[in-house]
């Protein structure tokens, strides 16, 4: 079973890609609200699945269970999340369309390294 870190890790990291040069200015956007995530790992020792939630304000995104956060959603769709702590840290990337959206994934932790895909739909 994944740690509840690695958990998080993966799932803010599932929300998106460190740098993407196309983020505009944290205003509210079209994509706020609750949004439902599933995780996905195509490679590594993670969980072959799980689901979760995030909460995107004002184009920045939360959530992760105590991890630290970082991560935006252009007015365009592009998400750019990565999450750290402990001893690991996943980014991820991809992009919102209307009410879904989806992208990949990599990061590393105390089960070594891992990488897949996420799906989101609007809705929590």
């Amino acid at each position: 079973m994944l740690s509840k870190f690695i958990r998080a890790v993966i799932l803010a990291t599932a929300f998106a890609a460190c740098t993407l040069s196309d983020l505009s200015t944290a205003s509210a956007g079209p994509f706020d609200g609750s949004w439902s995530v599933v995780v996905y790992t195509r490679r590594g020792a993670c969980d072959p699945s799980f689901r979760t939630s995030v909460y995107i304000s004002n184009g920045i995104v939360s959530g992760g269970g105590g991890a630290s956060v970082s991560g935006r959603v252009s007015n365009s769709g592009s998400v750019s999340v990565c999450v750290s702590g402990g001893p690991g840290r996943a980014c991820g990337g991809g992009r919102l369309r209307g009410n879904s959206g989806g992208g990949s994934w990599s990061g590393s932790g105390s089960q070594g390294s891992c990488s897949g895909s996420w799906s989101a739909a609007r809705g929590g």
